[in-house]
Formats: structure tokens, C-alpha cells, sequence
């Protein structure tokens, strides 16, 4: 599943740094993430370094995107063979 991140964001900038694939970007009013370029950091980390870093806790799985592991890890091949 993706993460998302909520209304609640700072913008810190703390998540954007630590997102292996790019998938953080500004938004409009908060910063979001590209579920098509999250991975949950599956294929690089154990645990999502974005939500390890955030200081408000406002990352949460995206129950719009829900996938699994087998899934992220297909998609963090995909994006490391065709970026």
C-alpha cells in the first residue's frame, strides 16, 4: 500500500530527503506522495523512512492504494530498471 500524507504536514521537509524512489513532492497546500513511485521504501529500508522522520506523525497508509509486499517489490524493480 502507498503512504499518504495528511493535512496535518508542516512542511518540514524532513520526509522528501529520505524517499529513496522520489515519490514526496510539494503539493498545493502540504507536501503528497506519488503512489505510483512509493514503495514504502520496500527494496531499499525495513522500515518507511518518511514516517521514521516525521515529526508530526502524519504519514499513513493510503487505503486507496492498497498493496502488497510482493506488489512494492515488483515496483521497486520496475522503477530501478526503467527509473
Amino acid at each position: 500500500m502507498a503512504l499518504l500524507i495528511t493535512d496535518q504536514c508542516i512542511n518540514c521537509d524532513m520526509c522528501v530527503a529520505e524517499c529513496p524512489n522520489q515519490a514526496i513532492f510539494e503539493g498545493e497546500k502540504v507536501y503528497e506522495i506519488d503512489a505510483e513511485r512509493c514503495t514504502e521504501c520496500v527494496g531499499f529500508y525495513e522500515r518507511q523512512t518518511c514516517v521514521d522522520v516525521c515529526p508530526i506523525e502524519c504519514i499513513l497508509p493510503d487505503p486507496a492504494h492498497k498493496e502488497t509486499r510482493e506488489e512494492l517489490l515488483n515496483r521497486f524493480y520496475y522503477l530501478n530498471l526503467f527509473g
